[in-house]
């Protein structure tokens, strides 16, 4: 099982962008953290998520 935001998520063996094809998030607007640190957007496809990974996903909001 991996850690994605808090909770419990079963995407071990997918890639990271695998697993965000399964969400709602804009790529262009997120930052992915896998185990404390930052995943570059070129390394989505090539990343793996193992069992035991902590994921945080965050999105960028705008505003003025």
């Amino acid at each position: 099982m991996v850690q994605i935001n808090g909770k419990p998520v079963d995407a071990a063996g997918k890639t990271i962008l695998e697993y965000l094809q399964t969400t709602s998030y804009k790529l262009e607007s997120i930052a992915v953290e896998r185990n404390e640190e930052i995943i570059p957007k070129s390394k989505y496809s090539e990343v793996m998520i193992q069992d035991e990974d902590v994921i945080e996903v965050v999105s960028f909001v705008g505003g003025g």
